[in-house]
């Protein structure tokens, strides 16, 4: 029988949550490849996959953000136009 502070642990974990999606062949192929090279499973592949890139949307979202703030408080204009443009890449891209 578990005690109270193993029952309290278990808690604490995130939930997780079933969820049915469906993707092209062409992208289910790409998480089986990654899967079979990484050895997990495909649901632990997906997941890994989708971590991977809600960090890169979070970090290019920062990435913007922060080009953004530094064009704003730029008043000397060589360098306020040289922050407007990594401000248009941050955006746009390359």
């Amino acid at each position: 029988m578990p005690t109270q502070a193993q029952r309290t642990s278990r808690r604490r974990k995130s939930a997780s949550v079933r969820q049915s999606v469906t993707i092209p062949a062409k992208l289910a192929r790409e998480v089986r490849r990654v899967a079979k090279e990484r050895r997990l499973t495909i649901s632990r592949a997906l997941v890994t996959l989708a971590e991977r890139g809600v960090e890169a949307e979070r970090t290019a979202r920062e990435q913007v953000n922060a080009a953004y703030e530094r064009f704003l408080s730029e008043s000397n204009p060589e360098r306020k136009n040289k922050a407007g443009n990594d401000l248009m890449r941050a955006v746009f891209g390359k």
